[in-house]
């Protein structure tokens, strides 16, 4: 597709990286040397039939390239894409930082963000039950900042030290590498079964929260407790949030398996498209602050990476829109060699003591030293600040800065004392000046032992279907866990959170059904600990539920979703016309889906043009589907896919339309007029149950089939 110049986007880094970019458009080819290659098919051989010679400079410059094309995957986070964009601040926060980008609001900082699954290798789905990265590198004046969360606020541990556990057990198994890009195997459950302190973060993990419906749908959170930090010295506390404008929408679990068989790159497909399209995604930037005299006023420790501040506590103020409008000119260069770093900071932002941010402030650039090459991956033009360099680093593989002079060292009367080490008042970083007086321990706080409250907040706050997808989703998972021990730990653990969930997985998986509440298994006592310290204890959360943490709130817009329109020879032209027009002008996708690519001979005679087949398109890739009626419904009855196609939506609980004289084809279905589900209503009709997105409650009767 031929890029517009409204989808290339306009932005500080992109003039910044102009000069790193080429295309090969009307260029002739050379090597990486600059010299002009004139064959660039046949390697230089000794007659035509001889031997290749060794002195063939170019073969030896192209195969060395390639041999060397692939840098090692990121060990999680590996499957991702990005894109490039901006960020604008609508409402300044002078008053609690001096970041510049958070308190300028006639600025418009340039951003390249990244989302990712964390689990699965470059090459597994995109459709993964898993946590989703959601990493934005701001390029500000004062240097790069990157926040780097997920689309679930809370993680499974509470300190660094157990994430090489965590990610061991839920990598695929060591002895055969199965399974990929999945939790439902027997080390993860054995891991999570031991920790009780994952309790919460299990309930996010299998809601629909980890099967979105798109990138583009999803909340970001930073996850952890930040400081913000104002000109005067003064500090609070901040947790981060990205509210997506399309909002918060999710895809059912077995068409998320379904996808990952149709289209494995659903999600980077989509947000290639959407960008690529005009349709540039959007989020809000939202903060909860809370003052530093308030830090010990929740019953839940703010430096616990396990718990949320619920928004009925802290509300969320919105104070910028970020907007991703320019796809990357090449994956590799840009998606695959950007790194992020939570120790990326700028004046105005600090740490908190939460143990596990502190523990991802020294990984996240070890590991690229690895997979980068050395210490200068910050020079990568993906990488590199929108501000010129200047310090003592020198040298290491790869260096591409030049620099001149004869010291290299501070300080230094040869250079003239250069580089000058900046004030305070010059924008010169400082860190919170923080009263440290303690005992040296390796432990934690006590204020960390609440591991159920919050899980029971989350299970309660959701709607009964999506409660029913928990249940469903732990008895699946579970299933697939092959030791009895680990399933029974895991249903002990979850009278913890709910009864009736746990009665329910218990059901599923054949074991006996607890009566009562039942003791928990710590495998975080350290060899020497006293397992009263690690017991876990009974907190009362001061809400009993919170709306935030459902996605059942609809917003009713139909933009960028897709429908599909099924139709056949004598199908009504002018009904489709009028289907396609009105959703349109809403920002919908229309796709017509027919026999085959032939054009189709509507009733009036003229032809409508297909988009897509029944033989080379699934129900799983759209989000509601439109039947023709007339003629075109009872030649449709000719088609198996096609009947399957309604079937799936219907199960998936998604919208149904039909034109008048369907009734035929839908006999042929399990299709019943209800929730969603518009036989010979009005297109608006239609189009306002599009706007719903899913109708969850067909799935409580429990009668629809496969």
């Amino acid at each position: 597709m031929k890029r517009t110049a409204s989808s290339k986007g306009k932005n500080q880094k992109s003039s910044d990286l102009a000069k790193f970019t080429t295309d090969a458009t009307d260029n002739l080819m050379n090597t990486d040397q600059g010299l002009l290659i004139n064959d660039d098919h046949n390697s230089l051989k000794a007659g035509g039939r001889g031997a290749t010679l060794l002195e063939d400079f170019i073969l030896r410059e192209k195969i060395t390239h390639f041999d060397h094309e692939r840098i090692p995957e990121r060990i999680v986070h590996a499957r991702g894409s990005g894109a490039h964009g901006i960020f604008k601040l609508t409402r300044s926060l002078r008053q609690f930082t001096k970041a510049g980008f958070l308190t300028d609001t006639s600025r418009e900082t340039p951003v390249f963000v990244r989302f990712s699954t964390v689990a699965g290798s470059r090459g597994s789905t995109d459709l993964a039950r898993d946590v989703r990265g959601f990493a934005v590198k701001f390029y500000t004046t004062e240097g790069n900042y990157d926040l780097v969360g997920n689309n679930i606020p809370v993680f499974f541990i509470q300190d660094a030290m157990k994430f090489p556990d965590l990610i061991h057990a839920v990598k695929p198994e060591q002895d055969n590498e199965i399974p990929q890009a999945a939790s439902a195997h027997d080390t993860f459950w054995d891991f999570i079964s031991l920790m009780p302190e994952s309790t919460h973060m299990i309930m996010w993990a299998m809601s629909d929260r980890a099967i979105p419906r798109s990138y583009r749908m999803m909340e970001g959170f930073g996850v952890h407790t930040f400081r913000l930090i104002n000109d005067k010295g003064v500090a609070c506390f901040v947790k981060f949030h990205w509210k997506p404008v399309l909002g918060v929408h999710s895809v059912a679990w077995d068409e998320a398996q379904k996808i990952s068989g149709k289209d494995p790159d659903f999600h980077r497909r989509d947000l290639w498209e959407a960008i690529e399209e005009g349709n540039f995604p959007e989020w809000e930037l939202g903060v909860q602050i809370v003052p530093e005299k308030d830090e010990h006023k929740f019953e839940f420790d703010l430096l616990d990476p396990t718990k949320i501040i619920p928004e009925e506590l802290v509300p969320v103020q919105l104070v910028g829109k970020l907007t991703l409008n320019r796809n990357p000119d090449n994956f590799f260069a840009e998606t695959e060699q950007v790194m992020f770093s939570p120790a990326h900071l700028v004046p105005g932002i600090d740490f908190s003591n939460d143990p596990l941010l502190q523990g991802r402030l020294f990984s996240y650039t070890d590991t690229q030293l690895s997979r980068l090459g050395g210490p200068n991956f910050h020079q990568i033009p993906i990488n590199r600040s929108v501000n010129q360099i200047y310090n003592n680093q020198r040298d290491g593989h790869m260096q591409m800065q030049i620099n001149k002079g004869k010291a290299s060292y501070t300080p230094n009367s040869i250079g003239g004392g250069c580089p000058y080490m900046a004030k305070a008042a010059e924008g010169g970083f400082t860190s919170y000046t923080e009263r440290i007086d303690a005992e040296k321990i390796r432990g934690r706080s006590k204020s960390f032992l609440d591991h159920f409250s919050q899980a029971i907040l989350f299970y309660k706050s959701q709607t009964p279907p999506e409660q029913q997808h928990i249940k469903d989703a732990l008895s699946f998972e579970l299933s697939k866990v092959n030791i009895p021990d680990i399933r029974q730990r895991m249903v002990n653990n979850l009278t913890n959170v709910d009864m009736d969930l746990a009665r329910s997985v218990a059901a599923k998986l054949g074991l006996e059904i607890p009566k009562k509440v039942m003791p928990v298994t710590n495998g975080a006592i350290p060899a020497d600990g006293n397992p009263k310290d690690y017991t876990p204890v009974k907190v009362k959360p001061a809400i009993e539920k919170s709306a935030a943490l459902s996605m059942a709130n609809v917003n009713g817009s139909i933009a960028t979703r897709c429908i599909a329109v099924l139709i056949a020879d004598g199908a009504d032209a002018a009904s489709v016309e009028e289907l396609k027009k009105k959703a349109t002008a809403k920002g919908a996708k229309i796709k017509i889906i027919g026999p085959s690519l032939a054009p189709v001979k509507a009733a009036d005679g003229k032809t409508l043009t297909v988009d897509e087949t029944l033989f080379n398109t699934a129900s799983v890739l759209f989000d509601a589907v439109f039947i023709a009626g007339g003629k075109s419904a009872a030649n449709l009855l000719n088609e198996p896919d096609a009947i399957h196609f309604v079937n799936e939506q219907f199960r998936h609980c998604k919208a149904i339309g039909t034109e008048k004289d369907a009734g035929t084809f839908l006999d042929q279905t399990y299709v019943k007029e209800g929730p969603g589900v518009s036989i010979n209503n009005t297109v608006d009709k239609f189009l306002k149950d599009v706007g719903r997105h899913r109708f969850w409650e067909r799935e409580m009767e429990r009668k629809v089939p496969a």
